[in-house]
């Protein structure tokens, strides 16, 4: 049975897969001018239009067919904007640094959100809970660039205690891990809190506490595992967000991940760069999902037994 739930949401993710890549061609294609004209190339015409038949960039069809079937081989083609590189070389040399930065950012955002929600819904109203409710507050207005601003300006330029940016040292992970989890972790504690107010007056924590148990184990052995569930579905997409949505923190922090690519490569339009980009995200976004319906399952086995 969860073999074939998992054959089900592949296909349904296949799918997905297929519309998106069609809708983002449909989107690149539009876009006046191509990627020998950008910046400084003053290319004669005929070149111009020897490269554009060379890549099918003259025949849409094609192009869309040919690049299809190369990236169902994992085979992107080349990139126009970076010279002797191809796209599947730029992913597979700047994703792994997006997916350290963004799991890292979601591991920090669980390990402090959801005990800051629980505290928060165990001493409601308190001092603990208005903090809580405070940082919750701030942490979902603030956008990332305000938040990476001051983490820089504390951090690296007056107390010079971490570096401004770059990467490839462990020291260089602290300031962008922090800034893009904020959001999340803000967002964590706010439906942790929530969601164990609401289990906290269920008649079963009721008649746990009835029957005289531990404060702790009813909190965590109980309520806790029921709260949890819509943290847990809210991870799938937020890890993806975290994975995809790291442009500007990479930016601030100059991190040479997959988005700064993906954003310098829609300013050059580079077309098999942005649709090999999208390509990965969302393969990533699905695969996510699929994961976080399975852990669903498990943790609650009556969805398990509806799916």
């Amino acid at each position: 049975m969860v073999l074939r739930r998992i054959i089900r949401r592949l296909l349904w993710g296949g799918a997905t897969l297929a519309c998106i890549y069609t809708v983002t061609f449909l989107m690149v294609v539009s876009i006046p001018g191509n990627p020998f004209t950008q910046a400084d190339r003053n290319m004669p015409p005929e070149v111009v239009r020897a490269l554009e038949a060379r890549y099918s960039l003259d025949n849409q069809a094609a192009y869309f067919v040919e690049f299809l079937a190369g990236a169902v081989r994992f085979d992107f083609g080349p990139s126009f904007q970076y010279k002797d590189w191809t796209c599947t070389q730029i992913i597979a040399r700047a994703l792994p640094v997006s997916l350290l930065l963004g799991f890292s950012a979601m591991l920090l955002a669980v390990l402090v959100g959801v005990p800051a929600g629980v505290v928060s819904a165990v001493h409601r109203n308190g001092p603990l809970d208005v903090a809580t409710l405070g940082f919750v507050l701030l942490g979902i207005s603030l956008p990332t660039f305000v938040t990476g601003s001051a983490l820089l300006t504390v951090f690296a330029v007056y107390l010079k205690v971490l570096p401004i940016g770059g990467w490839g040292r462990l020291s260089h992970l602290p300031l962008p891990v922090l800034t893009l989890s904020l959001p999340f972790m803000a967002y964590i504690a706010r439906l942790t809190r929530v969601g164990m107010l609401d289990v906290l007056s269920s008649d079963f924590i009721r008649t746990a506490v009835a029957k005289g148990l531990d404060r702790r184990a009813v909190v965590w052995g109980h309520a806790f595992r029921v709260a949890f569930l819509p943290v847990l579905s809210y991870l799938g997409p937020a890890t993806a967000q975290a994975l995809t949505g790291s442009f500007v923190v990479e930016k601030v922090f100059s991190v040479p991940g997959l988005g700064v690519h993906f954003v310098d490569a829609a300013l050059n339009l580079d077309r098999g760069l942005i649709l090999s980009t999208v390509l990965v995200y969302a393969a990533i976004l699905i695969v996510l999902n699929i994961a976080v319906d399975l852990l669903y399952a498990w943790v609650d086995p009556r969805i398990g037994e509806a799916a």
